[in-house]
């Protein structure tokens, strides 16, 4: 006999919302690029919002970025945070490349969207990694879509190129004093420009690059960002940059391949370079001679560590020792003689501040300039009157000495153009080498006839201390570490307070110096 039986209807399936969510990037900020980006985002509201049992949690975009790393997309990492969170259930997606152009980095997310739970689904490709049962597909798509990306790439540097090469491609980001006008041209900003120009002469008027930067903060000079903000960094790229003087020197910088990293060139790919190309807001001699203090400069801070001007230099005229340099807990440095801090009662020359001794030199080189006809020229003249009773009678001696002394002459005016930037310094450089070797050809013959060349020798070099002189800045504000080199031969320490400079062909001059009484 049959039971109860009990009939259970069928209970209606719940209906299950799915939160969908679309990721869309654009990677240039183009006028058409800014259009599609926009055009994206109302196409996935629509979209998600219309398909029954979707539920929309966000639109993630991102602009004018690549999609060769993951690191710079804000909102693709925004996503991936919700998604981890457990927002998201679904993700639409124009395209693979829209998604990643990096093969390594695809498949590191949508391993990750997959082991959440989050399916992926892209529109192009037609691929939905919900019904997705291996990542071969994937890898294929997505090694595709790096193809692309270098594709792209490539053929936007060929065109880069082709318009270097036609002097037609200056800049996408202009420097500062001028803006983009009309088709990649620039055009000087008045007031910016008059900032530039001044920055070139403080610096040719011997003001460092440090307090070039403390005087426009001191000033409250703006940026173009409005901010009172300047680093040594932006100057020294302003004082070597060539659109400054109406050039353009293309590919600076080179990306490398794939994930494509923006580097310095440094001869690792062909640099072209356009004279002409814009409007110059500094003339080409004050850009030259601008480079030229700047080498001059970096050769002294290239110098090996532990030789400074006045290394090898500095002795102690009470003992004959040298004196070597000292380092005080203020940073300052001082010359000191081994034997005196040994024992003071046996050396009583103590220490000597450095900033004292360069003070002292160029006092002394402002001397020399100021009584050029009191002390440099009767010295000459004795030192030619006493040679001259030496060589009379002798021919041969006076046809060489003729040919130094026209040599000299030709090294100075060489010397003379070269300094008033007049003369190319790579021409000027080569001439002096030229001169240099016929003086050494001819001091030898000189030496051979004389033998007893003793005050010879000194009288040369005593005129080449001259002429150095002669050719040197009118007014000396601060210690010059390439005159002291070839004017000075030795200093020698009387007392904390008096040095001697030992000039080069003989002449002695006494300074006096600062005693550091702290």
């Amino acid at each position: 006999m049959a039971g109860n039986v009990k009939i259970i209807l069928p209970r209606e399936k719940e209906s299950s919302v799915l939160r969908v969510a679309a990721y869309c990037r654009v990677s240039t900020d183009h006028t058409e690029q800014a259009l599609s980006y926009a055009s994206q985002i109302r196409n996935y509201t629509d979209l998600i919002n219309g398909h029954e049992g979707w539920e929309l949690v966000d639109v993630y975009a991102d602009e004018a970025v690549s999609g060769t790393k993951t690191d710079k997309r804000e909102d693709f990492n925004r996503m991936l945070s919700d998604c981890r969170k457990g927002r998201i259930d679904k993700v639409l997606v124009k395209s693979l490349s829209r998604f990643s152009r990096n093969t390594k980095d695809c498949l590191a997310a949508l391993r990750e969207l997959m082991s959440l739970g989050v399916a992926v689904q892209f529109e192009k490709e037609n691929i939905d990694t919900e019904t997705l049962t291996t990542e071969f597909l994937v890898s294929v798509f997505g090694a595709l879509a790096q193809q692309e990306s270098v594709s792209i790439s490539e053929n936007g540097r060929q065109g880069f190129r082709r318009r270097m090469e036609l002097g037609q491609f200056i800049t996408t980001k202009p420097p500062y004093g001028y803006r983009l006008k009309g088709s990649g041209c620039l055009e000087i900003i008045r007031s910016e420009a008059e900032l530039v120009r001044w920055v070139f002469d403080a610096y040719l008027s011997g003001h460092s690059v440090g307090w070039i930067v403390n005087d426009l903060i001191s000033r409250g000079i703006q940026d173009r960002k409005g901010n009172v903000h300047w680093t040594t960094r932006q100057i020294y790229y302003w004082l070597s940059n060539e659109k400054y003087i109406g050039d353009t020197l293309c590919q600076k910088t080179y990306k490398t391949g794939f994930p494509f990293t923006q580097k310095i060139n440094h001869g690792e790919v062909d640099q072209i370079y356009v004279e002409g190309s814009h409007p110059a807001i500094i003339s080409r001699e004050t850009f030259e001679k601008v480079q030229a203090l700047r080498q001059r400069k970096k050769h002294r801070r290239d110098r090996p560590d532990g030789v400074y001007p006045l290394s090898r230099k500095m002795y102690c005229a009470a003992c004959g020792e040298a004196l070597y340099r000292r380092t005080t807990r203020k940073g300052t440095a001082t010359w000191s003689c081994r034997n005196h801090l040994r024992n003071a009662a046996s050396c009583s020359v103590g220490p000597i501040p450095e900033e004292a001794i360069h003070a002292a030199f160029a006092r002394m080189y402002n001397k020399l300039r100021l009584h050029d006809g009191v002390i440099l020229k009767p010295a000459l003249g004795q030192m030619d009157a006493l040679n001259k009773a030496r060589q009379r009678n002798n021919p041969a001696m006076l046809a060489v000495n003729r040919a130094i002394a026209e040599a000299s002459d030709q090294s100075y005016k060489v010397s003379a153009l070269q300094s008033k930037g007049v003369l190319d310094a790579s021409a000027g450089a080569a001439k002096l080498r030229e001169l240099d070797g016929r003086l050494a050809e001819l001091r030898k013959e000189r030496r051979r006839l004389l033998k007893e060349d003793d005050l010879e020798e000194a009288l040369d070099s005593f005129r080449q201390t001259v002429s150095k002189i002669h050719s040197g800045p009118d007014h000396l504000e601060d210690f010059d570490e390439t005159l002291f080199s070839d004017l000075v031969e030795k200093v020698t320490a009387e007392s904390r307070s008096r040095i001697r400079f030992h000039l080069r062909g003989g002449m002695e001059l006494a300074e006096r110096v600062q005693e550091d009484t702290k």
